[in-house]
């Protein structure tokens, strides 16, 4: 059997890694450089954290940061066109999943014109060309949106979320440098963190799954619970650093076997009433783990170990399920992520179409457990 792996060219890693920025682009041979971030991170100065190493480089850039919290189709035309109007030959991602994959989707369509609806791109693409050359920096301790082959796009005339896979977008270097993480609100960094668990922990039951995904997902594991919670509450350098660490492990793996359904449920949460995309997946993984136990419970008994749960070999299979997503629950409460569904906006007569919405959705697929339409109406329930 033969199984395919896709990682960035070149990655650094550490506190102020972005001192390679300058040396990258003038060794590549760019002239001029499009950013991509948010306003948020620009008015709060994390984006001239980036941009002043191009000024002391003497490197020209135009700055793009009309990208929203879930990016939608009109903020990838709209950088397409802010990009053709500068010249760019080099995009540079400054943000998290939401500006990053803003900045795959000009990417691609950059260099596949044919592709500006942005709509066509949805599920596997079929691209010809490689994207625009990009380096990508993340902001946030979650996504891993700088290794992965994915990146998402709100259709907002449809109220989808638009799951677009394509080994031509991924960056060609990634820089993942905590001191651009640290100043993350409290909230934003919890819901970034769960989102990095949701993927690790999505990734190693995946019906895809392999030798090499399982050993990034696992250290990943370790990492988020042994960081996170000092990364969201004391603001700790260091376990910052390792949630950053950890988030890239769990990308390296996800983006090469794929997700699950608590990936489905999240996304049309986010597509319907806005919601972050890791406050979502942080208010449905327990609840979708518990329906996923009961065909993986030797993957969370694995899981358990690699904790330090010298009890999990002699846990009854239901005692593992219920110590496993105890332990995620407790976790998002220490980072005071503590809300439900409901708290979403979303309200009993709209599950049967957020259950439609989530069976077309393309993680549905790799969910270790057959799911119908009922069964995603019963979550949703039970999550509110």
């Amino acid at each position: 059997m033969s199984e395919r792996f896709i990682l960035n060219e070149t990655s650094y890693f550490g506190r102020g890694s972005r001192i390679n920025l300058a040396n990258e682009i003038k060794t590549r041979g760019f002239n001029k450089v499009l950013v991509v971030t948010d306003k948020t991170l620009y008015e709060c100065g994390v984006t001239s954290k980036v941009t002043n190493i191009l000024d002391n480089a003497g490197v020209a850039y135009n700055i793009y940061s009309d990208v929203k919290p879930n990016p939608t189709v009109a903020n990838v035309q709209n950088g397409v066109d802010r990009c053709r109007e500068v010249g760019a030959d080099l995009i540079i991602a400054v943000g998290g999943g939401s500006a990053i994959d803003t900045a795959k989707g000009i990417s691609i369509i950059m260099t596949n014109p044919d592709r500006y609806d942005v709509v066509s791109l949805n599920g596997v693409s079929n691209t010809i060309n490689k994207g625009m050359p990009m380096i990508a920096l993340p902001t946030t301790h979650g996504t891993a949106a700088e290794v992965t082959i994915n990146y998402v796009i709100t259709d907002e005339e449809r109220k989808v979320k638009m799951v677009c896979v394509d080994p031509h977008d991924i960056p060609i270097v990634a820089i993942i440098d905590s001191e651009l993480m640290e100043s993350l609100p409290k909230m934003t960094a919890a819901a970034t963190g769960l989102d990095a668990l949701t993927h690790a922990v999505e990734g190693y039951i995946t019906k895809a799954h392999n030798t090499m995904s399982d050993m990034f997902h696992l250290r990943a594991i370790e990492l988020i619970f042994e960081n996170l919670e000092k990364a969201v509450n004391d603001k700790d350098i260091v376990a910052i650093e390792n949630m950053a660490m950890a988030q890239y492990m769990a990308g390296m793996g996800f983006s090469n076997v794929g997700l699950g359904i608590v990936h489905s449920m999240a996304h049309q949460l986010g597509a319907v009433y806005d919601t972050p995309h890791g406050i979502a997946n942080a208010i449905l993984l327990p609840t979708v783990m518990r329906f996923n136990g009961e065909v993986c419970s030797d993957r969370f008994r694995d899981i358990l170990a690699h904790l330090g749960r010298t009890d999990a070999y002699t846990l009854s299979n239901q005692d593992v399920i219920n110590t496993f997503v105890w332990m995620i629950e407790e976790l998002s409460k220490a980072c005071g992520v503590n809300i439900s569904v409901k708290d979403t906006g979303c309200k009993e007569e709209d599950l049967e179409m957020l259950a439609e919405k989530a069976m077309e959705d393309p993680c549905k697929p790799g969910n270790p457990r057959e799911v119908t339409k009922e069964d995603f109406i019963r979550l949703f329930r039970e999550a509110m």
